[in-house]
């Protein structure tokens, strides 16, 4: 490769992950559905955190729509909470498009979420259930007849905040290799990139606790001068963007981790890749790059 890997690992957590297929009448709501639904990853400040899993095709969904299938993420198994915060995805960035329905699509789930209290019960009362290819829908009553949502969806166990960061010398690279990379990642299965490309990497601890995590002050090339030997920004460095990941088996988390960093050779600017760990006071998973690369 034409660049360094610096001889660390990325620390990720466990996090709990309900997966879904959505399906509509054309593309374009599809489209407008995954940007809506997925346009503020947030679990770092006790949110829902989203991405698209991949775009579908009429032959891979139920009822031979188009479709897209998307990964919500939570960072505790705390249910209740997850139910309401995934009720506000769902009722705001889904429902209110045209003739939608969405399925479960888990895998061996640990619980199961009903959506009849905080979903459902938009039909106010109206809504009922109907049997759909051996599936319990809950048709909710609305002005473009009608929004249809699997009773229970499925919860499984997966990991968040797998991570790399590639360290640039010019801003083309900062965009060139992210998206080369998320290229590479769009054939792996069983993930999703909440963030896309990612230009505010945080730290654990922070000065304000009120507003969550706040940006790694040592790897900002704006403050090297300033911040003098605590500066971890190295000579030649003016940008360090990060990809972040979240997987559903440790399998694919490795697997992303390594086609995702291999994407990134032979673009110029790209000096070194590193990842984002935290002393390992994060979350139990530690993926050591130069091991998965081997």
């Amino acid at each position: 490769m034409n660049f360094d890997i610096e001889d660390t690992y990325c620390e990720a957590f466990t996090g709990t992950c309900v997966r879904i297929i959505v399906t509509a009448e054309d593309d374009r709501t599809i489209e407008k559905i995954a940007y809506d639904a997925c346009a503020t990853p947030g679990t770092v400040i006790g949110r829902t955190e989203s991405g698209v899993e991949k775009f579908l095709s009429p032959e891979e969904t139920p009822d031979n729509r188009p479709g897209v299938l998307i990964q919500f993420w939570y960072n505790t198994k705390d249910l209740k909470k997850f139910d309401k915060e995934l009720s506000f995805r769902i009722r705001q960035d889904i429902l209110v498009k045209p003739f939608v329905k969405i399925f479960d699509a888990s895998i061996d789930p640990f619980d199961y979420i009903d959506t009849t209290e905080h979903v459902g019960h938009c039909g106010d009362g109206y809504e009922w259930t109907e049997e759909f290819d051996g599936r319990t829908m809950i048709r909710v009553p609305i002005c473009v007849p009608d929004f249809y949502i699997e009773q229970k969806l499925g919860c499984m166990e997966g990991i968040m905040g797998v991570n790399f960061w590639y360290y640039c010398s010019t801003k083309d690279a900062v965009l060139d290799a992210g998206y080369k990379s998320l290229e590479a990642l769009a054939d792996v299965e069983g993930i999703c990139t909440p963030f896309d490309i990612c230009s505010a990497g945080s730290k654990v601890e922070t000065n304000y606790p009120e507003i969550g995590p706040t940006t790694n002050h040592p790897y900002c090339p704006s403050l090297k001068d300033k911040l003098g030997e605590e500066s971890k920004v190295e000579e030649g460095v003016n940008y360090i963007p990060e990809i972040v990941i979240n997987a559903l088996t440790l399998e694919n988390a490795e697997e992303s981790l390594k086609k995702g960093i291999e994407a990134l050779d032979g673009i110029d600017g790209v000096i070194k890749v590193s990842a984002g760990n935290y002393g390992g006071n994060l979350g139990k998973y530690k993926l050591y790059l130069k091991e998965i690369l081997e």
